[in-house]
């Protein structure tokens, strides 16, 4: 079992930053790989960012260029730095991550944070 907690979020101006946290509860190290998602208000829930075990990333096109993710394994924390914000990036910010038991992969969601981008 993993528990996942977010922080960083909240209010930003559209073309600022925040950088989002999201600590395990346990060693990250073998995790398949840990991500964020995203959910805005009568959307569904979307892809942002993920990054594996061995640190190959992957990007929702909407991000790319602007977000980046990265993992500090000794702290068992996945960031994920936000630049250049716009309006459409407001949403609840999921992290998730995943590892394998007896062959079955298993996911674990954190409880979210809000980002909210004023224009």
């Amino acid at each position: 079992q993993v528990q996942l907690v977010e922080s960083g979020g909240g209010l930003v101006q559209a073309g600022g930053s925040l950088r989002l946290s999201c600590t395990a509860s346990r060693s990250i190290f073998d995790l398949l790989h840990m991500g964020w998602f995203r959910q805005a208000p009568g959307q569904q829930r979307e892809l942002v960012a993920t990054i594996t075990s061995g640190g190959h990333t992957n990007y929702a096109d909407s991000v790319k260029d602007r977000f980046t993710i990265s993992r500090d394994n000794p702290k068992n924390t996945v960031y994920l730095q936000m630049n250049s914000l716009k309006p459409e990036d407001t949403a609840v910010y999921y992290c998730t991550a995943a590892d394998v038991v007896r062959n079955n992969v298993r996911s674990y969601w954190g409880q979210g944070t809000q980002v909210t981008v004023s224009s």
